[in-house]
């Protein structure tokens, strides 16, 4: 394709794919309460975005919101071009508490949501290893969750996700309920597994040097009710390992979100709404 070509297609908008997930105008309310309102956000295909904000932003009532779990009040989000009303196939949420089924082992959890999606025994006991394995379970197949560490229950809750092969992946502070230590072992864990099979994943999270460090870009949401305050660019180097918490621009860039939030952060403690 010439130049001239190629340039006329990017103005007519051809060959240019759409965003993954589309959120319009997007609000919730609980009677009176207004959680957030007018959010205008997009997620492409092959993409981290890192939510922050105060606790009680409503940062994840919007996760559940994208994953179709509750209607917005206003506004709507849209995956693939499809309106979320109700949870679809394709998308797989993560969330801080880790959900496993005491009375199952590994295997059985791990292979828990292709069951549910009515896939063969065949091909569960062909996907599930493969994935006990991509998150560093191999040898723990038989074992229940009482007999696992937060991490590996994390890393088996993370795996039934996986197992679903989904197009978007949905964090709700997947690593809030682990040790400093294997909080950091899980986020660059994630971060080798998404280079492996890239996808769109919306991560919220508290944390933000887990913010900069995970995201491609973060969204810094304030007020009350809460809005979109700033998408900030993460141009750190890829991909990322333990020396990037060491780079010069992490620290600028960690230190312009917690200037941005410093505040509110310090309000929400104190309001008991």
């Amino acid at each position: 394709m010439s130049v001239d070509t190629e340039a006329d297609a990017a103005a007519s908008g051809q060959g240019v794919k759409p965003a993954r997930i589309a959120i319009s105008g997007a609000g919730k309310r609980y009677g009176d309460l207004q959680v957030f309102q007018d959010i205008n956000l997009e997620f492409n295909e092959r993409e981290i975005v890192t939510v922050v904000g105060p606790s009680g932003c409503g940062k994840t009532t919007l996760l559940r919101c994208i994953d179709g779990l509750m209607p917005v009040s206003d506004g709507e989000v849209r995956i693939e071009g499809d309106l979320m009303t109700q949870p679809r196939e394709g998308v797989a949420m993560v969330f801080q508490h880790f959900g496993l089924f005491p009375w199952k082992t590994v295997t059985q959890n791990v292979g828990y949501g292709l069951k549910l999606a009515g896939v063969s025994r065949a091909e569960i006991d062909e996907k599930v290893p493969y994935f006990v394995k991509l998150v560093g379970l191999e040898g723990f197949e038989s074992v229940y969750p009482y007999q696992l560490s937060g991490g590996m229950q994390q890393r088996c809750g993370l795996a039934r996700a996986l197992a679903m092969e989904p197009s978007v992946l949905l964090m709700d502070e997947p690593f809030a309920a682990v040790d400093a230590q294997t909080r950091e072992i899980l986020q660059f864990e994630l971060l080798r597994i998404w280079e492996m099979r890239p996808m769109t994943m919306v991560f919220v999270t508290h944390s933000i040097e887990e913010a900069v460090l995970m995201g491609d870009r973060v969204v810094v949401l304030k007020g009350r009710p809460s809005s979109v305050f700033e998408t900030i660019d993460v141009d750190l180097p890829a991909p990322r390992d333990r020396s990037t918490l060491a780079h010069p621009r992490f620290a600028e860039l960690r230190e312009h979100v917690w200037a941005t939030l410093m505040d509110e952060v310090r309000a929400a403690e104190f309001d008991v709404r």
